[in-house]
């Protein structure tokens, strides 16, 4: 057979199998008789081949006696590959302690342990929340800050030796002290174009019901004493009108001071932008570091 180029096959006239040689038969020389005398001589007899055009080693076209012993051939080659492969086969399957120990999974961290039930998990009492916080957990390390295309810079921090010098107000100062405050940091924000200003303070307390004392302790004269910084901006912070707010979250209080830069008693709408920029600001550092702390009972790294 042989191809005419467009994938089919054409029969060849004589042809030899491909690698094959054909030669012309002789003829009388490849079918003659040997006579009488020859075979009483006890000459070998000759035997014409069956395919006379195979003359050089097996082809698989040849038929009879010839295609036998390579048949043999081929099976036992077979049978020794078969042989060959179950060896393989039991050499895959054997036990590898080295191999199997290695693809057994990895833990890279140690698993993070049960919150406690609740609202706050971990953050619900300083006994399950032990490590004391700082003014770049809680903040962060960034100074400036942009939420929903509104920007902040924080331009002051502070960390008071005692909980009652961050604070303005008997009551407020009484509800840290009894909540057993031991620590309080303090920063300051300005907006982008300078006319909001305020301070956050995070008190540190005991628990969740002392934090709530404290926030019940809030008011037009208990708050968190406003940080000035020391730009032109947030110098003004304490200066005037300005609202203010404190936030709970597990046994942390969050006591904000916002005002106009000016000093200017906001109206409705300026109380609005007060407190949008309290939650901006709020979200990204404070809540964010916290949070952390009610899932794994741990300072954000």
């Amino acid at each position: 057979m042989v191809s005419n180029g467009n994938g089919e096959r054409e029969s060849g006239a004589g042809g030899a199998p491909y690698g094959m040689e054909s030669t012309p038969e002789e003829p009388g020389s490849a079918f003659r008789r040997p006579r009488r005398k020859e075979r009483a001589a006890g000459e070998p007899q000759e035997q014409a081949p069956k395919n006379p055009q195979s003359k050089v080693g097996w082809s698989p076209y040849d038929e009879g006696s010839r295609s036998r012993a390579p048949l043999w051939f081929a099976i036992s080659g077979v049978a020794v590959l078969a042989l060959l492969g179950g060896g393989l086969v039991l050499m895959w399957n054997a036990d590898d302690p080295v191999t199997a120990a290695t693809t057994k999974p990895r833990m890279t961290t140690a698993p993070l342990p049960s919150a406690p039930p609740g609202k706050y998990g971990f953050a619900a009492s300083r006994s399950t929340d032990p490590d004391p916080i700082s003014v770049k957990e809680i903040f962060g390390s960034k100074k400036k800050i942009t939420v929903s295309k509104r920007s902040y810079e924080r331009t002051i921090t502070k960390k008071d030796k005692k909980c009652s010098d961050g604070a303005l107000g008997d009551d407020l100062k009484k509800a840290l002290k009894s909540g057993k405050c031991t620590q309080l940091v303090r920063a300051s924000f300005r907006d982008k174009a300078g006319k909001v200003i305020g301070t956050i303070g995070v008190a540190n307390l005991t628990s969740t019901k002392a934090a709530s004392k404290v926030a019940k302790a809030g008011d037009a004269e208990n708050y968190v004493k406003p940080l000035a910084g020391k730009d032109s901006v947030t110098k003004f912070i304490g200066s005037g009108s300005g609202g203010t707010r404190i936030l709970t979250h597990g046994h942390y209080a969050i006591m904000v001071w916002f005002q106009n830069k000016d000093g200017t008693k906001p109206d409705d709408k300026g109380s609005k932008q007060l407190f949008a920029a309290v939650n901006d600001i709020t979200k990204a550092t404070v809540f964010e570091a916290l949070d952390n702390r009610s899932v794994t009972g741990s300072p954000r790294i």
